[in-house]
């Protein structure tokens, strides 16, 4: 299994559709084909007054590539793409979600 975070900004006007959408079932079954687990996303707001996004999910399959480009190729996770990342900002320089650098785990 294969541990993932990942942070993105949220623009404030969007805080309340975000949430909203994600209460639905979304994209959850083609996320669970595609091999991931555990699947969680929190919000906050920073000191610098913006609001971001964490993601945590695990990654149970033995082929991330191949899962992810499966999972990209399903006419319902694009539009759920499209739905979501225009709420999205991105942390400079990166085109989505930022991947972040695991270094701590207790099981």
């Amino acid at each position: 299994m294969q541990r993932f975070g990942q942070v993105i900004g949220l623009h404030d006007e969007t805080w309340d559709e975000y949430c909203k959408v994600h209460e639905g079932p979304g994209v959850r079954d083609l996320l669970a084909i595609a091999n991931i687990r555990n699947f969680s996303i929190f919000l906050q707001r920073m000191p610098d007054g913006l609001l971001y996004e964490f993601a945590y999910f695990e990654y149970v399959g033995d082929d991330f590539v191949r899962d992810m480009e499966w999972l990209n190729a399903q006419p319902r996770h694009r539009e759920w793409l499209q739905l979501c990342d225009p709420m999205q900002r991105p942390l400079p320089g990166a085109e989505g979600w930022t991947r972040m650098r695991p270094i701590y785990f207790n099981p």
